[in-house]
């Protein structure tokens, strides 16, 4: 069994939650930054910071197999929890149950509410009297696994998607690395 504290973190953009997960490290170690665009910031911030990093493009690359060299070279690292931080790639079926429980994703909304996309704006749509966010663990079907910490977040009047998110992703900030940390801690 691999250590659990061993934690890589998946990117595809800025990686701000990714950041906060460093940054805010308590009982684990970051020991991969993995990204499937080779061009996303947040790989500069995190080369900056002193942690490895990996990129490979998944344009033009199976899901299958993108996944598998992906697992492949989270294994040469010895990685023990996967914690995706705005990773925009649905993972396959065969890697979710090759690393079956020792995958987070933060989503941003009260799961299982508003799974998917768009979530911010469908709270608004639907008249809720709060957003947030959720760290839950991956499973095959879409943000639908064991939710492990929720924050809430108010819905003031005059809130616009955009303002809502910039809320709720301040929250984010401040329960990924809580949550991430009580579960390798638990393992």
């Amino acid at each position: 069994m691999r250590d659990p504290r061993r934690v890589a973190i998946l990117i595809s953009g800025r990686g701000s939650n990714m950041r906060a997960l460093v940054e805010k490290a308590n009982g684990y170690d970051v020991a991969l930054v993995a990204s499937n665009k080779a061009e996303a910031p947040g790989l500069d911030w995190a080369r900056a910071q002193g942690v490895q990093t990996w990129a490979l493009a998944s344009k033009g690359v199976g899901r299958e197999e993108y996944d598998r060299i992906l697992s492949e070279t989270l294994s040469e690292h010895d990685i023990g929890t996967i914690a995706l931080a705005g990773y925009m790639r649905i993972l396959s079926p065969s890697f979710v149950g090759q690393w079956e429980g020792r995958i987070l994703n933060i989503h941003p909304s009260l799961l299982p509410k508003y799974r998917g996309l768009d979530t911010h704006a469908r709270a608004l749509e639907a008249g809720d009297r709060a957003g947030g966010c959720s760290v839950h663990i991956v499973t095959e079907e879409l943000d639908a696994g064991q939710v492990l910490g929720q924050a809430e977040v108010p819905i003031e009047p005059g809130d616009t998607p955009s303002s809502l998110a910039q809320r709720v992703l301040a929250a984010e900030h401040e329960l990924y690395p809580k949550i991430l940390s009580e579960f390798v801690r638990d393992e």
